[in-house]
């Protein structure tokens, strides 16, 4: 195919994607819904859309993998029991209900992989609206996370069990199979395992590669498509591969610089993945099966919606979060395609089952960004019509723990940066650390403080930092001009947060205050102030007397 065609469909594509996904925004709509719409247009347009979704392909493996780079095992862990308890208990019973309900229909293969698809909710549009709606850190938020970060490792499980079902009129059987996969999917795992985990760090570690960030960009991409490539060769899933290679990328060191260099890249990547979506959308078919369609989506999302609202609330969620929560992960999310996509090339579905599939998908995820922003008000609602007596006053606040409160964000690791941390941890305060320096893990590590590698103007490392549960920030960097760019980052981040800030130069005083900061130390006022008093005390020293006198005229014999 002339490679100036396959320009001009990107060119399309992403102009589309720009004008609607503009749109969208203009009238206070998730801009992802704009690119869906982009791809129905460019499918409408472009008579040979293969090429795109050829490339599209590509750029769900390269998207699954900056999803995975925002997996935690940490955060899953801290998340407890709603993470492991109410996400695996999500996951198994819708699995379990959908597969029941569809044996009356097909066969047990045909229903699994039907419970595995609606189980999946997305990640990437709800955690977007979240954040966008500032609602991150609410109740519902935070476990609306745990579920999907347990529903984000259970694809893993998934799409093997899927795999199994496909049927194999010649060739090995399945127990010949199942050892290939494990064999597969284990070797896999160990050799990104000692790539990323003995291999890389020795590089990345070095003062000279870690803070270019064009490197780093390049390593990110690299390891993306390597793994995407090496699960292609090995006979697994493409897309799991370059998830893996994300998670595994995630629980290192490097991972939040890493989130934020791909920044760009993701944008792209989403853009493309949601485009593709919609070229998939049969715009006559869909109008003329609207009446299967929608009924199908309401059922699938009041499913779900109930089932997360009766586990969180056996959690200890109360009545207005646990619906909220049902509410926000109603919906079938990316990952549902990776494995409708696994179950299409295994026969496992048909053309017309797909057609359903993806027409329900896009209309739940269409309906996504409402339903995230219309969580707690349509909670709220239905708990007044359904629970009119003993209702108990909830809010939004949210109760931290005793160290939330005393939590300070400290940002570089220099002499200055470690004094102010040690002078914080004697009086009793918990200090987060954010330095682009590699070598300064050590000094973490001996005072048992948190770090983030990473440059601090970026905002999403500040995200990722918890700026918003820090009581103060300290900028420590001698360089002004960055200084008062992260500065400025954190005050548009946080609006209400004291800023402590170190001056270097005297000139750039004014600079600091008006970026942003609270408090300004001064080092060429306060060396001047120092030198003065040291030169007062030296000279009313017995041990200076020969100073003095020399100051004073005289000579001493």
């Amino acid at each position: 195919m002339d490679i100036w065609f396959v320009l001009m469909e990107l060119v399309s594509v992403f102009g589309m994607a720009f004008i609607l996904g503009g749109l969208a925004q203009k009238f206070r709509q998730s801009p992802i819904i704009g690119y869906i719409f982009a791809g129905v247009a460019a499918r409408l347009l472009i008579n040979d859309t293969t090429m795109i979704s050829n490339l599209a392909e590509i750029g769900v493996s390269l998207l699954l993998f900056s999803i995975g780079l925002e997996f935690s095992f940490k955060q899953l862990k801290r998340m407890g029991k709603i993470a492991f308890g109410g996400g695996a208990s999500q996951v198994s019973l819708t699995v379990g209900t959908v597969c029941l309900a569809g044996l009356f229909f097909m066969e047990l293969p045909q229903a699994f992989t039907l419970g595995a698809l609606v189980a999946l909710s997305s990640t990437t549009i709800v955690l977007r609206v979240l954040v966008d709606k500032a609602q991150m850190e609410s109740i519902h938020g935070r476990t609306s996370l745990g579920i999907l970060l347990f529903q984000d490792i259970a694809i893993v499980p998934l799409v093997i069990m899927i795999s199994l079902f496909v049927p194999r009129s010649s060739g090995p059987g399945l127990g010949t199979h199942l050892v290939h996969l494990a064999a597969a999917v284990s070797g896999l795992v160990l050799i990104l395992y000692i790539l990323l985990y003995h291999l890389v760090p020795k590089l990345l570690s070095s003062r000279f590669v870690f803070p270019n960030r064009e490197l780093t960009v390049l390593f990110a991409v690299a390891t993306g498509l390597g793994a995407t490539w090496a699960a292609h060769t090995a006979g697994i899933s493409p897309a799991l591969g370059a998830f893996v290679a994300g998670m595994l990328i995630g629980e290192s060191p490097f991972a939040t610089q890493v989130r934020s260099d791909i920044g760009s890249l993701k944008i792209l990547m989403v853009t493309l993945f949601f485009a593709s979506v919609g070229m998939f959308i049969k715009p006559l078919w869909f109008i003329t099966h609207i009446h299967l369609i929608f009924p199908l989506a309401l059922a699938i999302f009041l499913l779900k919606a109930g089932i997360i609202f009766g586990i969180t609330r056996f959690l200890g969620v109360d009545r207005r979060h646990a619906l909220a929560t049902g509410i926000v992960l109603g919906q079938i999310g990316e990952f549902s395609f990776v494995l409708a996509s696994e179950a299409m090339d295994g026969g496992l579905l048909n053309q017309t089952s797909m057609d359903y599939i993806i027409a329900v998908t896009i209309l739940l995820m269409l309906a996504t960004p409402y339903m995230v922003t219309a969580a707690l008000p349509l909670s709220d609602r239905l708990i007044n019509l359904f629970f009119k007596k003993n209702r108990r006053l909830e809010t939004d606040d949210i109760a931290f723990p005793p160290d939330e409160n005393r939590k300070v964000l400290v940002v570089g690791l220099g002499p200055a940066g470690r004094r102010v941390v040690t002078t914080l941890k004697a009086q009793g305060m918990s200090p987060v650390v954010i330095d682009v320096n590699p070598q300064g893990r050590q000094f973490a590590q001996q005072e048992e403080v948190p770090i983030f590698l990473g440059d601090a103007a970026s905002e999403e490392i500040l995200h990722h930092a918890g700026l918003s549960r820090v009581c103060l920030g300290v900028v420590t960097v001698p360089d002004a001009r960055i200084a008062v760019e992260i500065i400025t980052h954190m005050k548009r981040l946080a609006p209400d947060l004291p800023i402590a800030a170190r001056c270097r130069y005297n000139r750039h005083y004014q600079d600091l205050l008006q970026a942003g900061a609270t408090l300004v130390v001064d080092e060429e006022i306060l060396m001047g102030e120092t030198l003065g008093k040291e030169i007062t005390t030296c000279l009313s020293d017995d041990a200076c007397t020969l100073l003095a006198s020399r100051l004073a005229g005289k000579t001493t014999e």
